[in-house]
């Protein structure tokens, strides 16, 4: 096996790790696959099909007979999902060893092009800026998920060591 130093400037790099083959393969395999499903999602001309659609009003027209859920509206809906489908782009940010403002800069620049794409080549879809803003926000929110694991990694870690070294 081989390792490869994690490059590290010294500034508290949250996932501060060696990539082994192993870690980097896996890596490949969920960044090529989050990329796909990106693209899936995003840059066709219709977001999801007429099943996902009738799925999706049927879902929305019983939260809104009941009120407590009166408040979901497709709109809070698609910006929610907006979150969720950029979450994972944080994480990978992370994961690979990038800093946390690269993954909230890059979730915000990758909605840009996304948006502009569609605005450019997709006459049925509709770019909207607070696509920008949600996923911006899900990028924000992946970031701040693998710190936290990467925090509870290095305490769980360290508790260990001073378990071992008090025995």
């Amino acid at each position: 096996m081989v390792r490869r130093p994690h490059r590290d400037r010294g500034r508290g790099h949250p996932l501060r790790r060696t990539i082994t083959k192993r870690r980097r393969a896996l890596l490949v395999a969920a960044s090529a696959s989050y990329a796909f499903g990106l693209w899936w999602i995003t840059l066709r001309p219709a977001p999801y099909g007429p099943e996902t659609a009738s799925v999706l009003e049927s879902l929305l027209r019983a939260l809104e007979a009941w009120p407590p859920t009166a408040w979901v509206t497709f709109e809070l809906v698609e910006f929610g999902a907006n979150i969720a489908l950029f979450a994972p782009f944080g994480l990978l940010v992370l994961a690979w060893g990038g800093r946390p403002w690269l993954g909230v800069l890059g979730g915000l620049a990758l909605s840009v092009v996304i948006e502009l794409s569609q605005w450019a080549l997709l006459p049925s879809r509709v770019a909207d800026t607070r696509d920008l803003l949600a996923n911006t926000i899900g990028a924000a929110v992946g970031v701040v998920a693998a710190m936290a694991v990467a925090r509870a990694r290095r305490l769980h870690s360290e508790r260990i060591a001073r378990a071992i070294e008090s025995s």
